[in-house]
């Protein structure tokens, strides 16, 4: 029934504001009595249960950053299944990101294009909605992404970063330092171990107790993905997420005019699979067994999933195909873990 509606209807839609919509009817799966009907329909199979973090997931397949980006859903997205939630990229200093239209389909490819530039209303409304979320939620395992606020100049972001930790990092599960996006100016470039090293140490000091995590781009060159896992090893962080979204638009069979019409941002979806892959390798080859590596970018399938849990993932994100494969989407990874598909 979802392929059908997508094509009629979603489809035709502006993907923000469909994306928008999704997002009210998930709000309203996260409340009693609603949230519980949903459980008993997505509930994991209990032998899905996996230990990372020092956390026990219910499954290890959750819903990556970029999906919730203000804390609005993620009660709704436990009770679909997904084993974890990361909320985010938010910002110290509340924004609206870049202009719209910001969000692009590219449907051949089961892909999307976005700039949506960390809009969002600053981390210390997102510490208030986590606030709540800890008390009615309980049991869902939360991720809070953060990122450097636009006005901020590169020079100042470990400032900017350290006030959103700080806020923050006692609400979160874990913390993810999100250095990785395309669509905030200069952003990528503190990927560089030289200027990673002292923001990373600066938040995991303003982090405390909590499971500090980075979050790489799949567009670094091998050796320097494997000097950011050395580094994060180094530095005594938790994990890392590989990977964020792709600037190449290499090997698209989408009509080229829809993609140069797109424009600039990260390609997400399908696409990205091979080289999402790849990072892991890259990663998993770097650190040691007890570190935390969680693979994101391209996967749609219970065999997507098995496939980077072999290659050493601990745990898997998803988000474009939530898109594509609609709201039981996660219902069917897990099911297809379960029997070993």
């Amino acid at each position: 029934m979802y392929p059908l509606l997508f094509r009629t209807v979603l489809s035709r839609m502006d993907p923000e504001n469909a994306h928008h919509a999704a997002m009210a009817v998930i709000r309203v799966l996260g409340v009693r009595p609603f949230s519980w009907v949903a459980r008993a329909v997505t509930r994991p199979a209990p032998h899905l249960a996996t230990t990372a973090l020092g956390l026990t997931f219910e499954s290890p397949f959750g819903v990556a950053a970029g999906f919730d980006k203000d804390v609005k859903g993620a009660a709704g997205l436990h009770a679909l299944g997904f084993g974890h939630v990361e909320v985010g990229t938010l910002t110290a200093i509340p924004q609206e990101g870049n202009p719209r239209p910001r969000l692009f389909r590219l449907i051949p490819d089961r892909a999307v294009v976005n700039r949506m530039g960390f809009n969002n209303h600053g981390a210390e409304a997102a510490a208030a909605r986590l606030t709540k979320l800890r008390r009615r939620a309980k049991r869902t395992v939360l991720g809070v992404n953060i990122g450097k606020s636009r006005v901020v100049d590169v020079d100042a972001a470990t400032a900017d970063y350290v006030r959103s930790a700080t806020l923050l990092a006692p609400l979160a599960d874990y913390l993810v330092v999100n250095v990785s996006s395309p669509n905030t100016p200069g952003l990528r470039g503190l990927q560089a171990v030289e200027t990673l090293r002292p923001l990373l140490q600066a938040v995991k000091d303003a982090a405390g107790l909590t499971p500090l995590l980075v979050k790489i781009a799949p567009d670094l060159p091998d050796d320097e993905v494997t000097a950011i896992a050395g580094l994060a090893v180094d530095l005594g962080l938790a994990g890392l997420i590989a990977t964020n979204t792709t600037i190449s638009r290499e090997g698209l069979v989408t009509d080229p005019t829809v993609v140069e019409a797109a424009g600039a941002g990260g390609l997400s979806g399908a696409p990205l699979a091979e080289r999402s892959l790849a990072v892991l390798r890259i990663v998993r080859a770097a650190v040691p067994a007890d570190f935390c590596v969680i693979s994101v970018g391209g996967v749609e399938t219970a065999a997507d999933v098995r496939a980077r849990l072999d290659a050493g993932a601990d745990l898997v994100q998803g988000y474009t195909a939530f898109l594509y494969r609609g709201p039981l989407w996660a219902r069917q990874i897990n099911r297809g873990l379960a029997a070993g598909r």
